[in-house]
């Protein structure tokens, strides 16, 4: 490895450094917020990989040791933004989520060759280098002792050997004086000819006014962000609007002609996100396109790292970031997501990798997996930062309202030779999908029917693989589950995709409330909040042997299990358990294997709020599982068919010609509103 150091006491660059880009500034929380510190700084840098991946561990023991031990998180040592003061004789290390330099995904979509780390201090210190290999080990790689007060302390360090995984980070030591790292960051040379982009940033929103102020506020507060900004693009489509929320008129002040506000009816995240992807796309004054969630928490310096990373990519690269727990801080819900084609379903990627890592149990240094470079389908759109020529392209979002268009869109410019990376580094604090099951509520219609579009147009399996099947047992499990208002969205989807394309524009705006209406028929889907509304438990029939049913352990038992139940939905329902529910359910337990063998209970929803009481119907059972047998049977027949037409029509409905109507129509209705 090529190895420099330098110590200046000016600060100021040399004249044949001149040519480097800061890509990426060492930041920290300045809210004193002690559940994220451990993102930004480690501060029990004693703690090292026990076991590599290669031997088998899948997490640290040592981290495990260490996972309690959260008091000697101190955010009294954060100074400001870039600034840490450390006491003398402590050591902190930076081999963190956000400080770390994520140098395999570097090496691997750029042609930058190295990389500089550029240090300054106040006090006499020592400054450790690290990188870790794809297995986790981790390597010292050089030691900068510090002396004089202002110095910056540089090294230059290599990329070449990041092909498939690694990061480099630093660890401070003081000496026997508190010391204060004024400020840190990492670059990379500029090649010649170099012209940094600026982005607009597209946010749709929906009932959501005081998260988008929030927005306006966190963008106009930091200078660097809105100086690479060009626009600030909301784009409204609820009833409670933005421009009436307290301190909007101020925020939008403060961004001036930065701020652009678009109100239209709803046509859901796609047909909001594809309004900004327009608007950015078309004046061409934005190289880049960022699309962001409106009820997000964004670190504004990821926001960066993305327009700096794609500036540097060898071609349009989708850059996306990744998503944190609002409401556990320190944990990341996955670190990539790619496509089973077989399934055609979403998953987690990469080799160990699995979601909901807590890094204040574990953090970067600790956790082997998370050093192997992670390869992706596709990025959330909770934060993505899509190239306008790609846009341009490829068109705008699939009008499928909500659910998988940002999968669609990352295959859709996979397929064109666009790759997509989930940087580390760049990440949004969302609410977290387990709150809630949106499989069973209104957002089924859009599971089932966007996941067959979407396979439709991609699937390289005959007949979609496993999908067709799947889909159908999942209709079963429905069915045991007493969760007939589910399988009748479900249906309603699948009878759309028989329609043809032509429906996803024609309906993308009067979908949902059809779909609402139908499902407040269905008594699973009515939620009581007042459980004392509900009569008293009574059981018909005793369990057997006095034991609950379990979840089955096995093939066999599972097997078993469904057969059974299977066959009491047959049966006639006991009037007495439409009187009283048979059973109280928590919503953990809320599975086929336990409800199928009643006949009525009250299931606690998902987030807390309420209640349904779930009752047997044996009649709408078979209703049910012959149209959704007769509904697969049909689908399965036409696949070609219909994915012919489909791949066909693909060019057309995502264009900004089909696009512009759906707009205007959607405008139309919002005048229509009261209150307009």
């Amino acid at each position: 490895m090529s190895v420099a150091t330098e110590f200046r006491q000016d600060g100021g660059p040399s004249a044949e450094e001149t040519a480097w880009k800061t890509v990426h500034r060492v930041v920290f929380p300045v809210d004193g917020d002690t559940d994220t510190l451990p993102l930004y700084v480690d501060f029990d840098p004693a703690r090292r990989v026990v076991e590599s991946e290669a031997s088998g561990t899948k997490r640290s023991l040592l981290a495990m040791a260490f996972a309690s031990q959260r008091s000697d998180v101190r955010a009294d040592f954060v100074q400001g933004r870039r600034q840490l003061r450390l006491p003398a004789h402590r050591r902190v290390s930076f081999g963190t989520y956000f400080n770390a330099f994520p140098a395999s995904y570097w090496r691997a979509h750029t042609d930058v060759q190295k990389v500089r780390l550029s240090i300054e201090l106040d006090a006499e210190a020592t400054v450790i280098v690290y990188k870790s290999s794809p297995r986790g080990s981790s390597n010292r790689v050089q030691s900068m002792h510090v002396t004089s007060d202002g110095a910056t302390a540089t090294c230059e360090l290599s990329l070449t050997s990041f092909a498939d995984g690694g990061w480099y980070w630093f660890d401070l030591v003081a000496h026997g004086t508190e010391v204060t790292l004024k400020q840190a960051e990492w670059s990379v040379p500029e090649p010649e000819g170099f012209v940094p982009g600026s982005l607009s940033i597209a946010v749709t929103t929906f009932n959501r006014p005081d998260y988008c102020v929030k927005h306006l506020r966190t963008f106009a507060g930091s200078e660097d962000l809105v100086a690479v900004m060009d626009r600030l693009i909301v784009t409204d489509q609820g009833n409670q609007r933005v421009r009436d929320e307290s301190g909007f008129e101020e925020a939008a002040a403060a961004l001036g002609d930065k701020f652009t506000l678009i109100e239209q009816g709803n046509l859901g995240g796609s047909g909001g996100f594809a309004r900004g992807m327009h608007e950015a796309a078309r004046d061409g004054e934005s190289r880049y396109v960022m699309l962001l969630d409106d009820d997000v928490v964004v670190e504004t310096e990821g926001v960066l790292r993305a327009v700096n990373f794609a500036d540097f990519t060898r071609k349009p690269t989708i850059v996306g970031g990744h998503m944190f727990n609002l409401f556990e801080r320190s944990v990341i819900h996955n670190f990539g997501e790619g496509i089973n084609q077989y399934r055609f379903q979403y998953e987690p990627v990469g080799r160990g990798e699995r979601s909901s890592h807590d890094f204040s149990a574990s953090n970067l240094r600790t956790t082997p997996w998370m050093h192997r470079r992670v390869d992706v389908d596709y990025n959330g759109w909770w934060m993505c930062l899509i190239p306008t020529e790609i846009v341009r392209e490829i068109g705008l979002a699939l009008p499928v309202f909500i659910k998988w268009d940002d999968v669609e869109y990352g295959i859709r410019a996979g397929s064109r030779g666009y790759s997509t990376v989930s940087l580390p580094g760049a990440a949004v604090w969302h609410m977290p999908w387990t709150e809630k099951d949106d499989t069973i509520d209104w957002q089924a219609y859009f599971h089932q029917r966007n996941r067959w579009v979407a396979a439709l147009l991609y699937s390289q399996y005959d007949k979609g693989g496993r999908l067709p099947l799947e889909s159908f047992l999942q209709d079963v499990r429905h069915l045991l589950s007493l969760q007939y208002s589910a399988v009748e969205l479900r249906n309603r989807a699948l009878a759309d995709i028989l329609d043809g394309p032509s429906h996803l524009h024609r309906t993308i705006g009067s979908k949902l409330p059809e779909i609402r209406k139908e499902r407040s028929k269905f008594a699973d889907a009515q939620v009581t909040k007042d459980l004392t509304e509900f009569p008293p438990v009574r059981r018909v029939h005793l369990p057997k042997f006095g034991m609950f049913p379990s979840r089955p352990k096995n093939f066999a038992q599972t097997i078993s299990s469904a057969l059974s139940g299977a066959l009491r939905q047959l049966r006639p329902v006991n009037p007495a358990a439409l009187e009283n529910p048979e059973a109280v359910v928590p919503a953990a337990d809320a599975r086929w294997w336990r409800l199928s063998h009643l006949d009525s209970a009250i299931v606690s929803a998902s987030d807390g709020t309420g209640a349904s009481w779930y009752k047997r119907d044996n009649v709408r059972f078979r209703q049910q599982l012959l149209t959704s047998l007769k509904l697969h049977a049909r689908a399965l027949s036409r696949w070609d068919e219909l994915s012919g037409s489909y791949r066909q029509e693909l060019p057309v409905f995502t264009s900004p010609e089909a696009w512009t109507p759906t707009f205007e129509a959607a405008s139309a209705v919002d005048e229509q509103k009261p209150g307009k």
